[in-house]
């Protein structure tokens, strides 16, 4: 991996799952939506001062919106924040930094 960069994409995780349900209501207010599905399907990942966290979440009906989450370091701030998203996008759209 690349200092900085993106990882791979790879299949979302429990706790990928936990993360991306913790900034749902967050998501949902940005976005005006309440979404009937709120699923990761996969994700990317970027060493920072702490992690960002780029993933897919299939909001159902072949909807799906990809996340930027950011997640400090141990030890200092550790709440998630939702630092970006992207709606409008299908299974097959990439995860790339935004």
């Amino acid at each position: 991996m690349i200092p900085g960069g993106l990882t791979e994409a790879r299949p979302a995780t429990p706790e990928i799952q936990e993360i991306t349900d913790k900034i749902r209501e967050k998501l949902e207010e940005k976005t005006n939506e309440k979404y009937e599905k709120f699923e990761a399907t996969e994700y990317k990942s970027q060493v920072v001062a702490g992690i960002n966290y780029f993933i897919k979440v299939d909001v159902g009906n072949g909807n799906y919106v990809h996340v930027k989450v950011f997640q400090g370091l141990a030890g200092q701030d550790e709440d998630l924040v939702l630092s970006g998203y992207q709606t409008n996008k299908t299974k097959d759209d990439e995860i790339t930094y935004f």
